[in-house]
């Protein structure tokens, strides 16, 4: 076998790290400078606030209105029903009037969710962005275009 004095061992050791240091910083730079560079540019990536959207959203407040009858007449159900019902024929009776109270807001909230992904798509393809991200999940950069789906919805 070849035997090597220490310090070629120390050379040859010092420079195998460099090349591995300088890979790994290279292949870093090209990776985040790409993000970078997009992200802060002329980005195709949107954001939108959805709460901000759902809150301006011209018919949330018939779905509101809709809801809170729904919880009235469960309400009234549940106590006419009720009345000569044991405790646990009650608790599970009014696990049913909860289910069918989920199911009456997911009915009427899905028409409202609809069009607000109808609205950013057509804004989205209006302005070229290929992308839109819920504003809450983006840390930097994308365009904002909230204040344009809820101008769609109002129209």
């Amino acid at each position: 076998m070849v035997q090597l004095q220490k310090t070629q061992v120390k050379v040859i050791s010092i420079l195998i790290a460099l090349v591995f240091v300088g890979s790994v910083v290279a292949i870093a730079l090209t990776q985040s400078g790409s993000g970078i560079a997009s992200a802060a540019g002329s980005s195709n990536v949107g954001v939108v606030d959805y709460s901000q959207i759902m809150g301006q959203h011209p018919d949330l407040q018939n779905v509101d209105t809709q809801m809170q009858q729904a919880v009235e007449d469960a309400k009234k159900d549940f106590e006419e029903k009720s009345a000569g019902m044991s405790d646990q024929e009650k608790a599970n009776y009014y696990q049913q009037t909860q289910q069918r109270l989920q199911q009456k807001q997911q009915e009427l909230l899905e028409p409202i969710e609809k069009s607000m992904q109808d609205a950013v798509k057509s804004v989205a393809d209006a302005k070229g962005l290929s992308v839109v991200l819920d504003k809450r999940t983006v840390v930097y950069g994308g365009q904002d275009i909230t204040q344009d789906v809820v101008k769609k919805l109002s129209k």
